[in-house]
């Protein structure tokens, strides 16, 4: 049995992990849970799973946890706030620690779990869209597996195995095109949180589905392919699918093109990244081409989707850059959630953010930086959100000197 931690367990990421822990109790065994705040779901999974700790990064919810599990024994270790969930990251025996946090929060704990030995089940992209730098070191030092549990860069990893060394040409990044891929572009000014999480083939989290309506979810995933793949920029492309049906796929030097096909699942990455190198029996539906029919693919329209731009500028800046962008998307779309911008705005206050930065990007940031940059992009998407202008109604256009076409 492999012996496994999950972070960010009451997610999409970490319900949908927890599914394949139950249906598969032969295969994997349960050490560490760790959440941000939904107390009552976390108490549920502690009672069903019985890991050995567990924390909730939400301190106020400290005590309604215990209280809530008061009756089991043996007690799990409970711990709260940040550093518990980093503590539960590097605990113990377990051989893979998934990180499903959403967002930066992920960094330190993932960093936690690489020092402690672990191997990395990684469905967190912003750990190496920010923390890349330190990150990639400290795999190679500790030598312990990143494996991913995206569907974009397992279909990668899957369609990568068995190519020699040298034999990757071209990476080609799949993307449904999100809530509005049918929408047209001057229509973007009046759309509402509630049109932006209406994605047409996956269920996720508020926060991945609105980066899949501005499509920052796929610039990000390129900069995370940057890393994760070794492949420069100029040989990373994004195509649209609407169908979601081939999760992304590899051009060879000799022109051989492989895919990776699948239904819309996240179980499926999730699992491979579990058990990888092994593949397991499933009884999950079956991809029934027939019934697909038709599978199609176009071009994404950089004006609609700027936060592409802004992603590949980013990423070819390098060094604290992609922080900085990663961080000023969090911001803008916890802002619009809260409906206190427009859709529109996002790109904007990024833009802004990353025009700042400019001049102080660092090449060689440390840890303590990426974490102090972090909070300074916070921090200048919030000052400016206050200063936008209540007029969306004009097509956004990327002019400033940190947006560069693709």
């Amino acid at each position: 049995m492999k012996a496994i931690t999950l972070l960010g367990s009451t997610g999409s990421i970490g319900t949908q992990t927890l599914d394949i822990v139950s249906q598969y109790s032969d295969q994997f065994r349960l050490v560490g849970l760790a959440a941000r705040q939904n107390v009552d779901l976390l108490a549920q999974q502690v009672r069903q799973f019985r890991p050995e700790i567990v924390a909730i990064c939400d301190t106020r919810q400290l005590p309604k946890l215990r209280e809530a599990i008061a009756d089991l024994d043996p007690q799990p270790i409970l711990l709260a706030g940040e550093e518990g969930v980093i503590e539960v990251a590097g605990y113990g025996t377990a051989e893979v620690v998934v990180t499903g946090i959403v967002g930066c929060a992920g960094l330190l704990p993932t960093i936690a779990a690489i020092k402690a030995g672990k191997d990395i089940a990684l469905a967190n992209k912003e750990t190496l869209i920010a923390g890349g730098p330190v990150v990639l070191p400290l795999i190679q030092k500790h030598g312990v597996k990143l494996l991913p549990a995206d569907s974009e860069h397992s279909a990668i990893f899957q369609c990568l195995q068995g190519v020699p060394e040298g034999g990757l040409r071209r990476i080609l990044l799949t993307a449904s095109g999100g809530a509005f891929r049918d929408l047209p572009t001057e229509q973007l000014a009046a759309v509402t949180v509630p049109d932006a999480l209406k994605h047409p083939n996956w269920t996720m989290g508020q926060k991945i589905t609105i980066d899949s309506a501005t499509l920052m979810n796929k610039g990000l995933e390129v900069i995370e392919a940057h890393f994760l793949f070794g492949v420069d920029y100029d040989h990373i492309e994004i195509v649209i699918h609407p169908q979601s049906i081939i999760h992304s796929l590899i051009e060879l030097q000799d022109s051989s093109v492989l895919a990776q096909l699948g239904l819309p699942d996240m179980r499926l990455p999730i699992l491979y990244a579990l058990s990888y190198p092994e593949r397991i029996f499933t009884d999950w539906e079956r991809l029934d081409l027939f019934k697909v029919g038709t599978l199609t693919f176009r071009e994404p329209d950089h004006q609609k989707y700027p936060c592409m731009q802004l992603a590949y500028a980013a990423g070819r800046a390098g060094g604290s850059m992609p922080a900085v962008l990663n961080a000023a998307n969090e911001q803008a779309v916890a802002l619009f959630l809260a409906e206190k911008i427009q859709f529109l705005d996002i790109p904007r206050l990024i833009e802004q953010t990353c025009d700042r930065h400019q001049a102080n990007n660092d090449a060689h940031p440390s840890l303590d930086d990426i974490v102090a940059i972090d909070q300074w992009a916070r921090q200048q998407v919030l000052a400016t959100s206050t200063k936008l202008s209540q007029d969306s109604t004009t097509v956004w256009s990327a002019q400033s000197p940190a947006v560069k076409a693709v």
